[in-house]
């Protein structure tokens, strides 16, 4: 009778020990990681997982993701909910976009990416020569993707892509067991915010305080930098975009693109204007009103007065025409044709913030060499 009391009190101690433990694992408190610029994504931290919620994955997404990064052998109760889990740190990856690789590379990373698609857009050369070594796999096209060569890759994890929630191939992935979440990144409206979607990697590699430090050094850089653009004694007069099937788009001045080229103290000519993508002008409005600008930027696919004047002798009526000041990013490319400033640009808005410093404002960056934009040959 004894034995069989004792037995009971036993088994009465470790279930009250293992209802603890539930119970512990279904109320710990999470701590929200800080998220200081970006608006679409925040990450809350557990004791041996995350929660990513990403709020725009597209523009206009009626409802956030949530993503459930968990370490292994992580206890998740029960009435967790959430739209895709994977297992941290990510050892091998899948990404769709040329943004994600920065983040990669600035995570020292690059080596767990097994697969992209469109390999030819890629300009870093670290990571070319990874492709070079047969250790990256062509996967098609982002919205045509070769799931038979992505599912044998079998990666941990897809990073998505995607301007809509219409794509085929990511559900294609995910019926066969392999997570897909989407990335955000392009969607945010601030330079900074574009670059704090690093620590969004950060996370699912185990390394959100190295991903922390990575965005408070180019925060920091981008902030010196536009303190000292004010310094400068002449704000000129700047229009950018480019002429496509008769309409000339530019940056609306709501966004990301203006709001560089507010802090590098210039006058963009259509700063007034908001709206979503791009804003669409005929190219007798943008010559009636920006014919005395100083300065042209983002010209598009350009690359020689050349070309500029083959496609319209009216070019030659700016005054950033006559005075050879047209900048474009499509000079500044990788061996194999892809754009740096399309890969590398939304991860270092510093960089991209102290190009056009040194073009508008020679004299307070004194031998500094262009990294995006280059002047047309």
């Amino acid at each position: 009778m004894k034995k069989i009391l004792f037995i009971f009190l036993i088994l009465g101690i470790f279930s009250c020990k293992e209802g603890s433990q539930k119970n512990k694992a279904e109320s710990q408190p999470g701590k929200e990681l800080e998220i200081e610029d970006a608006k679409g994504f925040s990450i809350t931290k557990f004791d041996n997982y995350s929660i990513i919620k990403v709020n725009t994955p597209w523009p206009d997404a009626q409802d956030p993701f949530i993503y459930l990064l968990k370490e292994k052998d992580a206890e998740i109760h029960e009435n967790l909910k959430y739209d895709q889990v994977v297992e941290v740190p990510v050892e091998n990856i899948v990404v769709t976009s040329t943004t994600h690789i920065p983040a990669l590379e600035a995570l020292h990373e690059e080596k767990t990416l097994k697969g992209f698609p469109g390999l030819n857009y890629i300009s870093s050369e670290k990571t070319r020569k990874l492709i070079d070594n047969g250790e990256i796999s062509e996967l098609g096209q982002n919205e045509n993707i070769n799931t038979e060569v992505l599912i044998e890759l079998s990666p941990d994890v897809v990073i998505g892509f995607a301007i809509d929630a219409s794509n085929k191939s990511f559900e294609t992935i995910q019926k066969t067991g392999i997570p897909v979440i989407y990335n955000g990144d392009w969607t945010e409206q601030s330079p900074l915010g574009k670059a704090e979607w690093i620590k969004f990697f950060g996370a699912l590699y185990g390394k959100k305080q190295k991903a922390k430090e990575i965005f408070n050094k180019i925060k920091s850089e981008y902030l010196a930098a536009k303190e000292l653009a004010k310094t400068a004694e002449a704000k000129p007069k700047v229009i950018s975009g480019s002429m496509f099937n008769d309409k000339w788009y530019m940056p609306y001045g709501n966004s990301w693109q203006a709001q560089i080229l507010e802090d590098a103290n210039s006058n963009y000519l259509y700063s007034d204007t908001q709206g979503d993508g791009s804003l669409s002008l005929a190219f007798e409005s943008v010559l009636e009103n920006a014919e005395d600008a100083e300065f042209w930027m983002s010209s598009g696919q350009f690359t020689s007065y050349e070309q500029l004047f083959n496609e319209s002798e009216h070019y030659k009526r700016f005054k950033a025409v006559k005075d050879r000041n047209v900048y474009s990013v499509s000079l500044a490319q990788g061996e194999t044709g892809g754009i740096l400033y399309y890969e590398l640009g939304p991860q270092r808005p510093d960089l991209i913030l102290k190009d056009h410093i040194a073009i508008f404002h020679p004299e307070l960056l004194k031998d500094y060499e262009l990294v995006f934009y280059k002047p047309l040959n």
